[in-house]
């Protein structure tokens, strides 16, 4: 999706996987800086471990309490902190310092994606979300700041639950929260652990516990393979269902303008992504 969007804006730049072993982030992070990058993004499981990495934690971070991008930054002789690509553009000289600075983009993206692709308005729902990690933190957040009606989290590790539950009623005090299992139906339920993402792994929840037919409709933020067996599971219990795809190009597209500057071509990064997950 990045490099299709690259060619399309004409920049020649270059998007890479690069598989990080936890215990080598901080290395990796500052490598990628000392090699003069543009930027990263971070997935699981690195974007809880990244908030201690960085130099500086942009708004979004703050408020979603995790990292997935991070923008390498100069600073001038003017004093004025820049991303990398102005000194390239606009005769800034070399900066003098350099810093890491950590975004989050998951909530925008995941909320954008919710929108589109199920046509949910977060304000007033009853919501179930499965996985209190990096993604799930920012998206229960998320979730609380558009003032859902009620929320469920339930997490493998129940203290992690418990964790990001407190936090909300510290800032989101208007929010209901409860750790476990509903009791009786909700709007939506979302998936924001790993489980899914191979074959063979068990579903997420207990479904004797809650029968996925209780859900209106059913969110799995993985999107490969683009049909998990919770989806697949929520499709037969008759749910409306959506895959990751619309929060993996919501939450791309706007790392792409922190780290260009530059509109994102959302249209062509779609059509990328599709025909890379879908083959079509």
């Amino acid at each position: 999706m990045h490099n299709a969007a690259f060619a399309a804006l004409g920049l020649d730049w270059c998007y890479l996987a690069c598989e990080v072993d936890p215990k080598n982030l901080r290395a990796a992070i500052q490598g990628a800086q000392a090699m003069n990058f543009s930027g990263l993004n971070l997935t699981v499981p690195h974007k809880l471990l990244a908030l201690d990495m960085v130099d500086v934690l942009d708004e979004s971070a703050l408020n979603w309490g995790a990292v997935n991008t991070i923008r390498f930054e100069g600073q001038g002789t003017d004093g004025v902190w820049r991303p990398l690509t102005e000194f390239d553009h606009a005769h800034h000289g070399r900066p003098v310092q350099f810093r890491s600075q950590g975004f989050n983009t998951d909530a925008e993206g995941i909320s954008r994606s919710l929108v589109e692709d199920l046509g949910v308005q977060l304000a007033g729902t009853r919501v179930f979300l499965l996985g209190a990690g990096g993604a799930g933190r920012a998206i229960a957040l998320k979730l609380a700041a558009e003032r859902v009606a009620e929320l469920f989290l339930l997490n493998r590790t129940a203290s992690r639950a418990q964790e990001v539950a407190a936090e909300i009623l510290h800032r989101f005090p208007g929010v209901p929260v409860t750790v476990g299992y509903p009791s009786g139906p909700v709007d939506l339920l979302i998936n924001a652990t790993s489980l899914g993402l191979k074959p063979g792994d068990v579903l997420p929840l207990d479904v004797a516990r809650f029968p996925l037919r209780q859900a209106r409709a059913v969110y799995d933020a993985i999107y490969r393979p683009a049909t998990t067996a919770l989806l697949q599971a929520a499709q037969a219990a008759g749910c409306q269902t959506a895959n990751g795809l619309g929060m993996l190009l919501h939450q791309g597209a706007k790392a792409f303008e922190i780290w260009t500057g530059c509109p994102a071509p959302v249209a062509v990064m779609r059509r990328a992504l599709e025909q890379n997950i879908y083959g079509h």
